[in-house]
């Protein structure tokens, strides 16, 4: 297959998902949880490839050997038991790499699933509430997809802090903090990370067809902008295989995030 053909064949949502599945590189036998369809697709790829001893949760209590990122229940290739104690024998630990989604998040990583508007106590808009979004940001490696890439998203400060940014972390001081890292911000339009001298978010690539202009105006703070921003990296050819036929073969990925008009 060439290049040429490559490019014809993958879409916004592919470039996501193996975008996703970079995040992940590296991190050897740990823990690995992703949240929400394009995570979970992105998570499975890298375990398919060159991530082999990642430990996938199913969302409930186990451990699954599947590559097909939402096989039926009594399909599920039961690995181990991960019951709800152990989980936070896990979760204190550090052995973890979780992807969230993100309402809102900050240029510093904060991150809101709670609320929007109003207070804390009386939020406007009720959303998840706070679930394990402050115990996951302070004691694992955290990374967020945000589907929708906008400046209600991208915001200059979180209306309530459920993740917590590098910022606050390092008010905690480095014993409390020791585990604290948030890896990757994956969305719509490219990937963003934080590893600049203030941990402030920088943009690491743009998916292919997306400008700098265009991530400028769809984000409400001042990112750091290296002198080349590089492509998003398109799949393999055996990655989008993988995507199509056997993790993703019902396309779930495309409704989640569908192609640019």
């Amino acid at each position: 297959m060439s290049a040429t053909d490559l490019t014809d064949l993958v879409r916004r949502a592919d470039v996501c998902a193996v975008a996703v599945a970079d995040t992940f590189r590296g991190d050897g036998e740990i823990l690995a949880n992703p949240i929400g369809t394009i995570a979970m697709i992105g998570g499975r790829l890298a375990r398919a490839t060159w991530e082999p001893d990642l430990l996938m949760t199913d969302g409930e209590a186990g451990l699954i050997a599947n590559d097909e990122a939402t096989p039926a229940k009594g399909d599920r290739i039961i690995e181990t038991w991960n019951p709800y104690r152990r989980m936070f024998d896990v979760v204190w630990s550090g052995r973890r790499h979780v992807m969230m989604g993100a309402t809102q998040v900050d240029q510093h990583g904060n991150q809101n699933i709670a609320g929007l508007g109003g207070t804390p106590t009386q939020p406007k808009t009720q959303l998840l509430g706070f679930r394990g979004a402050p115990g996951n940001t302070i004691n694992d490696t955290t990374s967020y997809f945000v589907a929708a890439h906008g400046p209600r998203v991208f915001v200059p400060k979180v209306d309530v802090v459920t993740g917590i940014g590098y910022d606050r972390a390092a008010e905690l001081g480095p014993v409390a903090a020791r585990f604290h890292e948030i890896r990757r911000v994956v969305s719509n339009l490219g990937v963003f990370d934080f590893e600049t001298p203030d941990h402030r978010m920088r943009v690491r690539s743009l998916h292919p067809g997306v400008t700098i202009d265009e991530v400028v105006e769809a984000t409400g703070f001042e990112l750091a902008i290296p002198e080349d921003v590089p492509t998003s990296r398109l799949p393999s050819p055996e990655e989008l295989r993988l995507l199509s036929e056997v993790i993703d073969p019902a396309g779930t990925r495309f409704k989640e995030v569908p192609d640019p008009a």
